[in-house]
């Protein structure tokens, strides 16, 4: 039988070895909690069944007058509306009023406040939607 030479180095493989090395760290899809079995997507029955829902809820209809209709119920239509001042034509997210012309404003559209830019965005610019106003 012949014996390694000295100088040779000897081939391992140690990611076989450690499972540890092998695979990464098996979580939940949904909240990343570590998973009970090595096969299952989820950490638990509760995970389990919120993604079943996600997966299956229906999308709302994104009608104007819909959405109107589900804004004035939850009492914050006017905080979601953008305004337009017909003077100075800057837009203003709930306010009716305003602050530099002292002027009321008209109505725009449906929309909110943009963390890049400092004026509103309408919703209709954002899914570039077109919106019969009636």
């Amino acid at each position: 039988m012949a014996s390694v030479p000295p100088t040779a180095t000897r081939v391992r493989n140690d990611t076989r070895n450690d499972p540890a090395l092998s695979r990464p760290a098996a979580t939940c899809l949904l909240c990343a909690a570590p998973r009970l079995s090595g096969r299952g997507r989820y950490c638990s029955a509760a995970c389990r069944q919120r993604a079943f829902r996600w997966r299956h809820t229906t999308l709302p209809s994104l009608e104007d007058g819909l959405l109107r209709n589900a804004l004035r119920r939850r009492a914050t239509l006017t905080a979601h509306t953008v305004y337009e001042c017909p003077v100075c034509e800057s837009r203003l997210l709930g306010e009716q009023r305003c602050p530099e012309c002292n002027r009321f404003c008209r109505v725009v559209g449906l929309g909110g406040a943009c963390p890049d830019r400092e004026q509103p965005v309408l919703l209709s610019e954002l899914l570039d939607l077109e919106v019969e106003r009636r």
